[in-house]
């Protein structure tokens, strides 16, 4: 498991708990400060954050972080750590984490590639835990309730016309049950030259509550994705570094898409300094906000595709979470947990 020392950024010095398989203290004695900072692009943000809001370490010594869920019943955040095949639960009233789920992703013994676990982690209409599996190459179940969990799933799907599935990625319900999801290469040994990858493309889906599955477009690195509070757009991330960018859709009625638009585009900032991370992980907040990982750390979007601002992480993001009142965003950075108060 990944160790954390300390990181030197700037002239701070930062320290942070790393991470142990019981209980632990995870929130440090500092809090991040600049160049981990919040940059204002438009005075709309103000409304949304305060630009002195401090970005605080809450766990770290993960290897990937990704996957953040809030739970409303007991207050604590869950989130996969991929290249461990875990999940682990954050308490951050009592500032503990524990492992939750292993293995979370991957049930096999055999997994010679670098991402087995789960990634993209929700609660359905049941309030059961639904996950996107790389190492499985489906979306599951947990067969347990919240407060016992067990590594033992049902496959809501795991296949598209006879193929089996790349990587279940990352996953959103709309109001109606229905789930939305992308497929890209991520948790294939070999990724994209894998050669058990039985699909020709990445797709983005939409699982039916009977149980169809349907495609609704397919791109180069689908990956974080979120709809709307109306259910009327749809967003969708591309890590794809030759064209890093979100894109939206219009739902013209569950399961179908039209109107493809490029929302916002950050290819030109790929590979700069400072810009870790690609389009990643989304969240849409209730009144239709976007925050979304990408270079740097999370982007704040307005409906219509305007940057509001910029939340810097110091390192490669790979999702956000709202709290229950989305009053708190938590993020996944790297090997990192990190959290910022919103207004």
């Amino acid at each position: 498991m990944k160790k954390l020392a300390c990181i030197t950024v700037g002239s701070i010095l930062l320290f942070g708990a790393s991470c142990k398989e019981s209980s632990k203290k995870t929130i440090p004695d500092e809090v991040i400060a600049s160049p981990f900072s919040i940059d204002i692009l438009d005075d709309e943000a103000l409304q949304i954050i305060d630009p002195k809001s401090k970005i605080e370490i809450l766990a770290s010594g993960f290897a990937w972080t990704e996957g953040p869920l809030w739970i409303k019943d007991g207050n604590y955040l869950l989130f996969s750590d991929i290249p461990n095949n875990k999940i682990y639960k954050l308490d951050p009233q009592n500032n503990d984490t524990v492992t939750y789920l292993h293995p979370s992703g991957f049930s096999g013994t055999d997994f010679t590639g670098e991402e087995p676990g789960s990634n993209g982690l929700l609660l359905n209409k049941d309030g059961e835990l639904v996950l996107m599996q790389h190492g499985n190459r489906q979306v599951a179940k947990m067969n347990a309730p919240l407060n016992s969990p067990s590594s033992e799933f049902t496959t809501l799907v795991d296949s598209y016309m006879g193929k089996k599935l790349n990587s279940p990625n990352d996953a959103t319900f709309d109001n109606n049950g229905n789930l939305y999801f992308t497929d890209p290469p991520y948790g294939l040994p070999k990724r994209m030259d894998d050669e058990g990858k039985e699909l020709d493309f990445q797709g983005i889906y939409c699982l039916m509550t009977s149980g169809e599955l349907i495609l609704l477009d397919s791109i180069s690195r689908p990956n974080g994705i979120g709809i709307s509070p109306d259910g009327n757009v749809l967003y969708v991330a591309n890590s794809d570094p030759e064209h890093a960018a979100w894109y939206q859709y219009k739902i013209t009625e569950p399961g179908k898409v039209a109107d493809k638009k490029l929302f916002y585009e950050v290819t030109n900032l790929i590979g700069n300094e400072g810009q870790q991370g690609l389009p990643d992980g989304l969240k849409v907040n209730n009144n239709g906000i976007l925050f979304a990982s990408g270079p740097g750390g999370v982007w704040i979007f307005n409906p219509k595709g305007k940057a509001l601002a910029r939340i810097h992480t110091g390192q490669a993001t790979a999702n956000c979470a709202f709290d229950t009142d989305q009053k708190r965003l938590y993020m996944t950075a790297d090997d990192f947990i990190m959290a910022v108060d919103l207004k």
